[in-house]
């Protein structure tokens, strides 16, 4: 019997009903959204909730394939703070609000070149979240990590040689996107807001680790590649 208390803690962390659960009930909101797809006069909405679907599907499926010594159940990032929560439930409130008493623009042909570019947005950061995290491999990280883990190598190829950041990039144009695509200028604003400045903090702390870990091979790095965030450099 195998009693090695490291295999009980990933267990602990990995509680395979609740994984089974989780991703089942992706799998049925994304279904559903699918199935009213043709069913009603504005599709963006279920289109949005499928993208969402989508997206923490691919996170949990991403950590798992190529960096399965971090995931755990949280991978989902299904829980990822009240702002994060709080977010979401205000674009669908106001989408429905605005579709309740102005029908009219959100199904108007006047703004399907907007939401066309939204759709673009969104869907190249998916790709560009995705593919960070794929290419960076153990190397990824959803938790900024203080100590310098022998594994955590500098990863400078690939989709890493366009944004220094192309997860954080891909999540910020992928919110950014689905504001525009649901036509919600309220969201599309306070999105904008509250992600620069997260991001804006975020990418400064994480690279004065980053420094501190690689020295000169961080700083030759970061002079020669952007983030691809507005006034992020």
């Amino acid at each position: 019997m195998n009693t090695d208390p490291r295999n009980s803690a990933r267990i602990e962390q990995n509680p395979l009903d609740e994984i089974a659960t989780t991703a089942y009930g992706l799998g049925i909101v994304f279904g559903i959204a699918l199935a009213l797809l043709p069913r009603l006069s504005s599709s963006s909405i279920t289109i949005y909730i499928m993208a969402l679907s989508g997206f923490h599907f691919l996170e949990y499926w991403s950590t798992a394939r190529y960096n399965s010594s971090k995931v755990n159940k949280d991978s989902f990032l299904l829980y990822n703070g009240h702002t994060y929560i709080l977010a979401h439930l205000s674009a669908l409130v106001e989408y429905f609000i605005e579709f309740y008493f102005f029908r009219s623009y959100k199904i108007s042909n006047s703004f399907r070149l907007i939401q066309y570019f939204g759709f673009f947005l969104l869907l190249v950061g998916q790709i560009f979240r995705t593919t960070a995290m794929v290419t960076a491999g153990k190397s990824f990280s959803h938790i900024i990590e203080t100590s310098h883990n022998p594994q955590h190598t500098l990863v400078t190829n690939g989709i890493y040689s366009i944004s220094r950041h192309p997860s954080y990039t891909g999540f910020f144009w992928w919110a950014i996107g689905s504001q525009l695509f649901l036509l919600n200028p309220l969201c599309f604003f306070g999105f904008l807001y509250l992600l620069w400045t997260f991001f804006s903090q975020r990418i400064r702390y994480e690279e004065s680790l980053l420094i501190s870990f690689f020295k000169a091979d961080y700083l030759n790095y970061k002079a020669k590649t952007s983030t691809l965030i507005p006034f992020i450099k």
